[in-house]
């Protein structure tokens, strides 16, 4: 009787930890990001309220292969910062990192403008593109002490598969060389947006952590039933990936959060189909006090 209770005992402890491992496992897929820096009207990390329960990224934007001059022309490769360096520092970023162990700081690549003129991923050669990306965007990261990057191209001067391989290559040496852990994509539904960056999961989505699908370049008014469509679509674009859902805080497009976004995120989770949510961005977000960045974050906290 004695060893059928220390069997019982043993066999309930084995429960315990499978399901607080269960737990762990399923508290890491509740992440929340949110782009920051882009238009300069001075918000900082610190603006921005952190729940303790989630897994929060800032994505710096942008870092971008042009130069800095009024004129800008591209630089193959060779990066540079176009984000608020002044609120967005080295030690700002150390400092946020060091007061939130669950936030973790990544940089985006392109972005859909620089100062007035469309983003070019404008590449001479896969190989000099990606030699050049490696050295400027290591400086880049180590300076700012960074842990992923995010690719953000929107307009193209070359091929598919020519960005397929510059970004492929681009995350892999940066993974293998451990300057970054994790790498995303931002794609929007627009054809030539989608063939560049379908060309590049179909080589390389097996070293790409996260999908930032923007589902608020589709129109303004979109309705649950209508972003709930378009996410099963990306999802099927982007098999196996990690999609997560998103808004624009301006309003501008998608489905918005007072229309039922937060409805829709709540049956994709109960679908286990949620990778997380993020924002574009927390320069507008400001003015709105962070209304939905917190309900956002509440969401991805609570247990499903």
């Amino acid at each position: 009787m004695a060893f059928s209770k220390l069997h019982f005992v043993l066999f309930t402890l084995l429960a315990l930890v499978a399901m607080a491992s269960t737990q762990t496992i399923a508290s890491k897929s509740d992440l929340f990001r949110e782009y920051i820096g882009a238009e300069f009207n001075n918000v900082k990390f610190s603006d921005v309220p952190i729940n303790p329960n989630v897994e929060f990224h800032y994505i710096l934007a942008f870092a971008i292969d042009y130069t800095t001059s009024s004129s800008s022309s591209p630089t193959n490769g060779k990066f540079n910062v176009f984000w608020d360096t002044g609120n967005l520092s080295p030690s700002q970023v150390l400092s946020i990192k060091n007061q939130h162990s669950n936030v973790k700081v990544a940089l985006s690549l392109g972005g859909d403008s620089v100062n007035g003129g469309s983003c070019y991923f404008s590449p001479s050669s896969v190989d000099s593109w990606v030699s050049n990306a490696v050295s400027s965007l290591t400086n880049i990261i180590q300076e700012y002490h960074l842990d992923g990057i995010d690719i953000d191209y929107e307009h193209f001067h070359a091929d598919p598969e020519t960005f397929a391989e510059c970004i492929g290559k681009l995350i892999t040496t940066l993974k293998n060389n451990g300057v970054i852990s994790f790498a995303s994509i931002a794609p929007y539904d627009d054809d030539e947006v989608q063939s560049h960056y379908l060309a590049l999961w179909k080589s390389y989505g097996h070293i790409i952590d996260h999908v930032n699908f923007q589902f608020y370049a589709y129109d303004k008014g979109t309705t649950v039933s209508q972003f709930m469509n378009y996410f099963q679509t990306q999802s099927s674009n982007y098999g196996g990936g990690s999609i997560l859902a998103s808004f624009i805080s301006d309003g501008s497009g998608g489905l918005a959060p007072q229309n039922g976004f937060f409805t829709a995120c709540s049956r994709l989770r109960n679908q286990g189909k949620l990778g997380g949510i993020f924002v574009w961005s927390a320069d507008d977000s400001k003015a709105l006090g962070f209304r939905y960045e917190k309900q956002s974050q509440a969401l991805l906290a609570a247990h499903p």
